[in-house]
């Protein structure tokens, strides 16, 4: 007993080396404590060593991996990519004062459902918005919530809630466009830029 204690607190270079390498081969995972146990069982087959997850987890917080959940966002076309990059250069010498006279506005649904298919992914500190990092998700099933806001330098819109139903060009225009953008406008005069997100359901 004491000799297998010693050896899982004692790892050589090369077995630690296997766990974080095997690990890398796919870091996504539904949990922490089922991938460190498939990653000990691995590593005991192929050294002969036995060695428990618990000391899985810790030689892989030590070489900086940690479970965490990975960041959402939508999808993106190289189309997009090239778009946004676009719209940055053409604007990236903008000065404060003009800054201030634009509106960024975006929607977004919270779901009211339970996520129990929860996925982890193994990753350093400092990359959370790296590519191999994040998840892409467009459709969200089951019940949500739908908002809007705007925001600006020194100012912000009030949250709008959707109420039951789809939201398209006509509702966009009552519920948004009127009672919220349209006052901005007002306030700003003829430089006041909306910046739109262009979403298919705005112009149906």
């Amino acid at each position: 007993m004491a000799n297998n204690q010693s050896v899982r607190r004692h790892l050589d270079a090369f077995t630690q080396s296997r766990i974080i390498g095997k690990l890398k081969e796919g870091r996504s995972v539904t949990s922490q404590e089922n991938q460190a146990g498939e990653i000990a069982r691995h590593t005991t087959q192929a050294t002969g060593r036995p060695i428990s997850r618990f000391t899985v987890a810790r030689r892989l917080h030590g070489g900086g991996l940690f479970a965490r959940r990975p960041v959402r966002c939508v999808p993106l076309t190289p189309a997009h990519r090239r778009r946004r990059s676009l719209w940055c250069r053409e604007h990236r010498n903008l000065r404060d004062n003009e800054w201030g006279r634009v509106l960024f506005t975006d929607e977004s649904r919270f779901s009211l459902s339970s996520d129990y298919h929860r996925i982890l992914t193994w990753r350093e500190r400092g990359s959370r918005n790296h590519s191999s990092n994040i998840i892409e998700r467009d459709r969200y099933g089951g019940r949500g919530v739908l908002v809007w806001g705007g925001i600006m330098l020194g100012s912000r819109t009030d949250l709008h809630i959707f109420g039951a139903g789809s939201v398209n060009g006509t509702s966009y225009c009552n519920k948004i466009l009127l009672p919220y953008v349209r006052l901005f406008r007002g306030a700003m005069g003829l430089q006041f830029l909306f910046m739109d997100d262009n979403g298919p359901c705005h112009a149906q």
